[in-house]
């Protein structure tokens, strides 16, 4: 099986979920904070990587909740 990150993305009406490879957005919501925390339970149940996007597109922030050989050595969260 191969890993479908989910990713936070702007869309029209807010804030979505999506994951990786999927044509549709999984939730839309209002905010940006919103979208993330909803990424984060899936991405905890899935074991994948949460990839935060700003309104422009471009890569704001990752987080990954999967099996890490080599993790991160700050600890933000």
């Amino acid at each position: 099986m191969t890993k479908k990150d989910i990713h936070v993305v702007p869309h029209k009406d807010g804030w979505a979920t999506k994951k990786e490879g999927a044509e549709r957005a999984r939730v839309v919501v209002d905010t940006q904070k919103a979208a993330i925390d909803r990424a984060r339970e899936q991405a905890k149940r899935d074991h994948v990587e949460v990839v935060i996007h700003r309104k422009d597109g471009t890569i704001r922030d990752s987080d990954s909740y999967g099996n890490d050989p080599n993790p991160p050595k700050d600890k933000k969260n």
